[in-house]
């Protein structure tokens, strides 16, 4: 029996060096599944707060739909960090992939879509009204809005779906870019314009909206739920923000990409929320034109 060289030994060390480090870090395994079920639990009370009639809340006297939106938030940036986290404690799995879709699916995909339908219900329902309009409502706009929250929902289940079939593992490369518009990215459109209609409800117009204003400005936010549903089945590419902007070395601008939300959130919370989930959610069509553009301006010749 020949005796292993020193070559050989400092292989077998990398291997095992190798198998220690994709092992689990004990009693840190834990934390992202903790996480992950915390966004479940943000989605599940966040349709609490929206099943309630839109009325000011005991949470800091918020409207009960402001209070739903935060707690979307909430859920979003728990699933920002689970991932992250899950990585950093060497505990990614297929078990945690499969729970943050069904957190997701709730977070991200019901309370959204209920959030929207109690807003039109509040403003086109029958005068008093408490419930939430359906398919059976006398009103058109109201049936029509029923679908598109329904439409809302079905397609963020398919953009899950096949989030978990095409991405290949669970590493930060694999997350550069989506192929649709995501989930979160989908919800916080919808969660943040509901947050801004309340805002200027009651601090710019004192609780009451100028007659035929609140009818108008609810009709803006299906419209919006409804492109936010088609941007997440399309395959229009989107940016991964944490780990393309943040993660990593990055340049000046990239700087400036992150302290400009951040100034105008400090000043107009509100405001910044709806205008950077809508301006993500654009980054996608914008990215298509400007390829398509440039496809045409510079054709790839044929070969000989």
């Amino acid at each position: 029996m020949s005796l292993p060289t020193p070559t050989n030994l400092r292989e077998r060390f990398r291997m095992r060096r190798r198998a220690t480090d994709r092992r689990p870090i004990p009693g840190l395994a834990v934390i992202p599944a903790l996480m992950t079920l915390g966004n479940l639990l943000c989605g599940f009370a966040a349709i609490h707060y929206a099943a309630m009639p839109v009325a000011t809340s005991e949470i800091l006297g918020w409207s009960t739909l402001t209070v739903a939106g935060c707690l979307i938030f909430a859920g979003m940036f728990l699933d920002a960090l689970d991932g992250s986290v899950a990585r950093l404690t060497r505990s990614t799995s297929d078990l945690g992939a499969q729970l943050d879709s069904l957190a997701d699916m709730v977070a991200f995909g019901v309370a959204p879509a209920f959030m929207m339908l109690r807003l039109v219900s509040h403003y086109y329902g029958p005068e008093h009204y408490t419930g939430v309009l359906g398919p059976d409502a006398d009103n058109l706009y109201a049936r029509a809005t029923w679908t598109i929250a329904a439409a809302y929902i079905c397609c963020t289940a398919l953009r899950l779906a096949r989030f978990n079939v095409e991405t290949p593992s669970a590493s930060a490369e694999d997350h550069r870019w989506f192929r649709g518009l995501p989930s979160p990215g989908a919800a916080g459109c919808v969660a943040s314009l509901i947050l801004l209609h309340q805002h200027l409800l009651v601090k710019r117009f004192g609780g009451e909206f100028p007659p035929g204003v609140e009818k108008t400005s609810s009709l803006i936010i299906p419209l919006v739920t409804l492109l936010a549903a088609l941007g997440m089945v399309s395959t229009m590419r989107y940016p991964h923000l944490i780990n393309r902007w943040v993660i990593g070395r990055k340049d000046f601008r990239a700087l400036v990409r992150i302290v400009i939300p951040i100034v105008m959130a400090v000043w107009w919370l509100q405001v910044a929320l709806a205008v950077c989930f809508v301006a993500y959610a654009l980054t996608g069509p914008m990215g298509a034109m400007n390829r398509r553009v440039r496809r045409r301006a510079h054709p790839i010749l044929p070969t000989a």
